[in-house]
């Protein structure tokens, strides 16, 4: 069973003139209790989908059904099954956790004690500063408590843009804990994230840039599909050596990938011997080449290119 159904969507703004087109025919389903991933950097569209999604913007073209029901003809079931988390926090900073989470609990005609068992674990984590307010809390703190205000009236379907963005590694690490957690208690959660190491925390991900979407694959699937060998290239001197990378013949692609750059050649057998010698010539030394595995970061770059 589908929990979302996105058939064709677009959306565009107006800025200036001219039309930005934010949405570009965008299809796919989610799966009921499946952990979707939508996944690209800021200018994707991936917020602009959340807001159709959750019913607080209309689409220009298409249609689009969140657990069987129209998000506009039945806006206000929607509403009643779905909880939103938004990219900015956006609780009361005024108001301690324990007001915060009341008032978004009456909002829903329910307690904290009603859906306590849902909300234990991340709830456990916030209790101590049950009495500060919102807007004193750490990064991961307010990310918590965001979480247990979007829960607190036990949804079928659970909207995350960008939940993890400004926190920390271990926060981010325990929140992605807490969502499969989340998971197995039969909640569908559709998270949208700038992150390419979150992807492969996902069942499923779409692949976002500029509107579209590149790829819809498990993590393992799209990653299967990266087809050059890939070279994990390094040296003393790493801007030189991209700027000769990216002007030589035999490169396919070159980008920077943490304290390496990744590499694809246009020819299938390359001499490495040979290469690091004329690099070494232009200036460039300790140069190593080694073969590396793909990432999904990686396969994202290549969809890019094509």
């Amino acid at each position: 069973m589908e929990s979302i159904q996105v058939d064709h969507v677009d959306k565009s703004f107006q800025s200036g003139k001219s039309p930005v087109e934010a949405l570009k025919n965008i299809t796919f389903n989610v799966k009921q209790g499946e952990l979707f991933g939508l996944i690209g950097p800021d200018g994707a569209g991936k917020t602009t989908l959340f807001r159709i999604l959750t019913t607080l913007m209309l689409a220009d073209k298409g249609d689009a059904w969140v657990d069987g029901y129209h998000v506009v003809k039945d806006y206000e079931q929607i509403r009643k099954r779905v909880g939103y988390m938004p990219g900015r926090f956006s609780l009361y900073q005024d108001l301690t956790v324990e007001e915060n989470l009341s008032f978004f609990a009456t909002l829903f005609n329910t307690t904290l004690e009603e859906n306590y068992e849902l909300v234990k674990d991340i709830y456990v984590q916030i209790e101590p500063f049950k009495k500060r307010r919102a807007g004193a809390l750490s990064g991961g703190m307010k990310q918590k408590l965001a979480l247990s205000c979007a829960l607190i009236h036990r949804p079928s379907v659970l909207f995350l843009d960008e939940p993890t963005t400004g926190v920390d590694a271990v926060s981010r690490q325990e929140f992605w804990q807490l969502l499969r957690g989340l998971q197995k208690q039969g909640i569908t959660i559709l998270v949208s994230t700038p992150y390419m190491d979150e992807a492969s925390l996902c069942d499923r991900v779409a692949l976002m840039q500029n509107g579209s979407i590149m790829k819809i694959d498990s993590p393992g699937g799209i990653i299967s599909q990266f087809q050059k060998p890939l070279w994990a290239v390094q040296g003393d001197n790493m801007y030189q050596l991209m700027h000769d990378l990216r002007h030589d013949s035999r490169v396919d692609t070159c980008y920077p990938f943490g304290q390496y750059h990744h590499v694809t050649f246009n020819e299938s057998t390359i001499d490495i011997e040979s290469l690091k010698k004329e690099f070494q010539q232009k200036g460039v030394h300790s140069i190593t080449i080694d073969r590396t595995e793909p990432t999904i970061e990686d396969c994202f770059m290549e969809l890019m290119n094509q």
